[in-house]
C-alpha cells in the first residue's frame, strides 16, 4: 500500500506538472501554430500515465480474475482517454483538452488507492465478450474526449460573440477547425458505439439476470442521439449551439449508462 500512495502521488504531481507546461506554452502563443509540434507536456503526461497504469493493474488484474470495482473501471477509463490524447497530439492541438481530463485522471487514481472499494472480480472471458468491453471502453473514452471538445467550442463561441476572447481562447485553433475536430471525434467514437451495443446485445445472454437492461436501454439512447447528430451536421449542416447541445446530452445519457448504474448498483445498492 505504501509503495502504491508513493507511486500515485508521482503520478498526480507528473500530471500537475504536465498542466503547469500546457499553461505556460498557453500564456506565450496564439493560434495559429505553423507545424504544429507535440509540447513537452507530453513527456511528464507519458510518465504520469505509464505510473498510473502500473498502479492500477495491481489493482484490477487479481490472481483470482479482473477485478471491475467502481473506482477502479473509472480511473481505467480515465487512462485511456489520456493514452488517446496523448496519441492524438502528434496531430491535433489537443492540449487545452488535457486541462479538462488530466485533473480528472489524476483524481480518480487518488479514489483508487485511499478508498477502499468493493470487488467486483469476473472470470474467463469469452472472446465476443473482450471485443465488446474493449470497444465499450474505447468508445466512451473517445466520445469523453467529445464532450470536452464540446465544452471548449462552447467556451470559444461565447467569447467570440461578447468579442472579448482572453489569451487562452486566442491560443486555440480557430472556431471551424475545433468543430470540425469536435465531429471527428464523435464520428469514430460512434462507430466504436455502435460496435460495443452489437457485440453487446450478440454475447450478453440475460440482461436481467446481470442488471444491465438499463444500461443497454440508456446506451441506445445514447447511439441515437450521437447519430441523429451525425445525421444532421451531414445533410443539413447542424454546427454551433446545436452540436453542442446535442454531444453533451448524449454524453450525459452515456455517463448515465456505463457509471450511473455501476455507482447505484455497487455503491448505494452494494450489488453487481
Amino acid at each position: 500500500m505504501f509503495n502504491q500512495t508513493i507511486l500515485t502521488v508521482i503520478s498526480v504531481a507528473l500530471y500537475i506538472g504536465s498542466m503547469i507546461l500546457i499553461k505556460r506554452t498557453s500564456s506565450l502563443q496564439t493560434f495559429p501554430v505553423v507545424d504544429y509540434q507535440p509540447r513537452q507536456y507530453l513527456i511528464p503526461a507519458c510518465l504520469a500515465l505509464i505510473i498510473q497504469g502500473l498502479t492500477l493493474s495491481r489493482f484490477i488484474f487479481t490472481g483470482s480474475g479482473i477485478d471491475f470495482g467502481f473506482y477502479l473501471t473509472v480511473s481505467m477509463v480515465l487512462s485511456v482517454v489520456v493514452a488517446v490524447l496523448i496519441l492524438s497530439a502528434f496531430t491535433k492541438p489537443v492540449d487545452k483538452i488535457c486541462l479538462l481530463i488530466f485533473p480528472l485522471a489524476a483524481l480518480s487514481l487518488i479514489l483508487v488507492v485511499m478508498i477502499p472499494d468493493q470487488s467486483h472480480i469476473v472470470k474467463n472471458f469469452p472472446l465476443g465478450m473482450q471485443i465488446h468491453i474493449l470497444t465499450s471502453i474505447l468508445a466512451f473514452s473517445i466520445l469523453s474526449i467529445g464532450a470536452a471538445q464540446a465544452v471548449l467550442v462552447a467556451l470559444q463561441e461565447h467569447q467570440l460573440r461578447r468579442h472579448q476572447p482572453n489569451r487562452f481562447m486566442r491560443s486555440l485553433p480557430p472556431l471551424q477547425v475545433m468543430e470540425q475536430f469536435l465531429f471527428e471525434i464523435l464520428g469514430a467514437g460512434f462507430l466504436l458505439l455502435t460496435i460495443s451495443l452489437m457485440t453487446g446485445l450478440v454475447f450478453v445472454h440475460d440482461l436481467f439476470v446481470q442488471h444491465l437492461v438499463h444500461k443497454t436501454v440508456l446506451s441506445i439512447s445514447a447511439w441515437l442521439i450521437f447519430g441523429l447528430l451525425l445525421f444532421g451536421k451531414l445533410f443539413y449542416g447542424w454546427r454551433g449551439r446545436i452540436a453542442i447541445r446535442w454531444t453533451l446530452t448524449g454524453f450525459t445519457v452515456l455517463l448515465l449508462a456505463y457509471f450511473g448504474s455501476k455507482m447505484v448498483l455497487e455503491l448505494i445498492l452494494d450489488r453487481v
